[in-house]
């Protein structure tokens, strides 16, 4: 697995550049994947999708489906897509330290 340097801490990362372990996931190293991800700033709002989905991979050990992750944040698809341009599974996991969600392409 490629290991990377994210703000000065060295992550191993699996092919797609999803972090192998959520347990050293920190907000200095979501910022530093936001930058990749094209998101220059985490906004509130992007802490609240982020969050959600730490919770809930935390609580079932997989990402929420993107239908389930809308209802529970109160944002739609598309202001999804605005805030992670990358999309709900790519970027919002990833930025989240979650491993690659199943069926992601």
């Amino acid at each position: 697995m490629p290991i990377v340097d994210l703000s000065g801490v060295q992550v191993d990362v699996d092919e797609d550049g999803f972090i192998q372990d959520p347990a050293c996931w920190n907000e200095t190293l979501a910022a530093a994947i936001a930058k990749v991800e094209d998101v220059e700033t985490l906004t509130e709002d992007h802490w609240k999708v982020v969050n959600y989905l730490r919770n809930y991979y935390q609580q079932f050990g997989i990402a929420p489906m993107i239908r389930k992750l809308c209802k529970e944040t109160g944002y739609d698809l598309k202001t999804i897509y605005e805030l992670f341009p990358s999309g709900p599974a790519k970027g919002a996991c990833k930025i989240a330290g979650l491993p690659k969600p199943t069926g992601c392409v």
